[in-house]
């Protein structure tokens, strides 16, 4: 199949390369021609495992390539994917200018008959929308589909050529047909693949982000409860996660949730509601809960030094939003890094893979280190930020040694308390 990806962000580009690898023919468009250029020279954007390797795979075998030219993206595909940015509004809701621009750029080129699927985060019935602009620009058969995507960032190669599910919202036979045969290749023993119609399709990625959204808010809460009551909701994350009804994903208590999808998508479902007339109290407590435990953590710290914190200086580990990602999207780092900073704190912050993404939000408001153990040189205290597999099991004995105060503050609930204890070092969590 010849296919077109409009948009190299995450999704644009993870979706190219697992189409490519199997078998099909992909361009990879994007307006940005710096961007364009470096990948043609091999330079990936984003940090994702694996994403690296695949990209350079399927480009020596030509069955993958980048422009910046969507005529002529648009004229080589039958089928032209949709995969650009859907930032969020002052007021919460979705902005759907790219996706449209997209659309009309399609229709303005298409020749022959095409398959326009959106896999961006749109509000429901974006793709009515889609149709009426593209009936005003050519009478050439154009059937849209909605194919949401589920990527879990860190693992979204994996995930994507091994899916749990594959949506595919189409009021189109032919349409449905032609994305079934694209996705076949990935269900040879389990069929997974789910067909319904366009505006269920686009609903259920905001329902689903948003779910998982609440399990982690519901635990902070429970943890925040634990805390005043004296229970450990480590102990009760493991009594409730038992419950097969429940389950242990997302499960885990924090510093909230940050990244390009949960906080954007939670408050564009707020919206939708507001635009529909609906309430919307759950998911309002869902954001609400999410704000206020970065506020509740950054507490944590200044109240262990009576309020002032001013001359003190933290190693800071972790700074992406989640493990195996460079991305610093709604990272919970950059307001409890702000509100140290605020507060007249130093920082020394490393991070193995958002560095560079960090200094674009930060700039020389702090001191980036080339190793771990550096931020720990003239530091008073550790703070654990991100949960990446570098930091799960340092040597405690050097980090005592180094730290003037002998207290981490671990926002993800890595380490023993009872050890560290034992150790002569200070731990406050969640």
């Amino acid at each position: 199949m010849n296919i077109c990806i409009i948009g190299t962000g995450y999704v644009g580009l993870v979706a190219g390369a697992c189409f490519a690898d199997m078998g099909n023919s992909v361009i990879c468009m994007d307006k940005d021609s710096e961007k364009i250029e470096k990948l043609k020279r091999g330079i990936i954007p984003i940090y994702e495992p694996g994403l690296s390797e695949l990209i350079e795979k399927n480009v020596q075998a030509n069955r993958l390539e980048f422009t910046d030219d969507i005529k002529y993206s648009t004229e080589k595909s039958k089928v032209c994917i949709i995969t650009v940015a859907t930032p969020q509004d002052k007021d919460g809701s979705c902005n759907l200018s790219a996706v449209i621009e997209v659309a009309e750029e399609i229709a303005k080129y298409s020749k022959e008959y095409k398959v326009l699927v959106n896999k961006s985060t749109v509000p429901v019935g974006t793709a009515d929308k889609i149709k009426q602009i593209i009936k005003k620009i050519t009478n050439v058969p154009i059937d849209i589909v909605s194919n949401p995507e589920f990527l879990k960032q860190g693992s979204a190669v994996d995930n994507f050529l091994s899916p749990d599910r594959v949506i595919i919202g189409s009021d189109s036979e032919k349409a449905l047909k032609i994305m079934q045969d694209i996705y076949s290749t990935y269900f040879k023993k389990n069929n997974r693949i789910m067909t319904m119609d366009i505006k269920s399709a686009e609903m259920t990625k905001y329902a689903a982000n948003a779910f998982l959204s609440a399990k982690i808010s519901f635990i902070n809460e429970i943890a925040n409860l634990c805390s005043k009551v004296g229970a450990d909701v480590e102990q009760v994350r493991l009594g409730i996660s038992a419950d097969t009804r429940i389950g242990n994903k997302f499960l885990f208590p924090g510093i909230g949730f940050g990244g390009s999808c949960f906080p954007k998508d939670v408050n564009a479902l707020i919206a939708i509601a507001k635009e529909n007339g609906c309430e919307s109290r759950m998911l309002e407590a869902v954001r609400d809960v999410n704000i206020n435990q970065r506020k509740i953590f950054l507490n944590k710290i200044i109240n262990y030094y009576n309020g002032d914190i001013k001359g003190k200086t933290f190693a800071i580990w972790g700074l992406a939003f989640k493990p195996k990602t460079n991305d610093m999207r709604e990272a919970p780092s950059i307001d409890i890094i702000n509100g140290l900073i605020e507060r007249g704190a130093k920082i020394k912050a490393y991070d193995p893979k958002a560095m560079d993404n960090a200094k674009k939000i930060f700039g020389n408001k702090i001191e980036y280190t080339n190793y771990s153990f550096q931020v720990f040189d003239n530091a008073d205290a550790l703070i654990l930020l991100t949960e990446w597999n570098d930091f799960r099991n340092p040597d405690f004995e050097v980090i005592k040694s180094k730290l003037k105060d002998k207290i981490i503050f671990d926002g993800r609930n890595q380490y023993n308390r009872e050890m560290l204890k034992n150790l002569g070092i200070n731990y406050i969590n969640i």
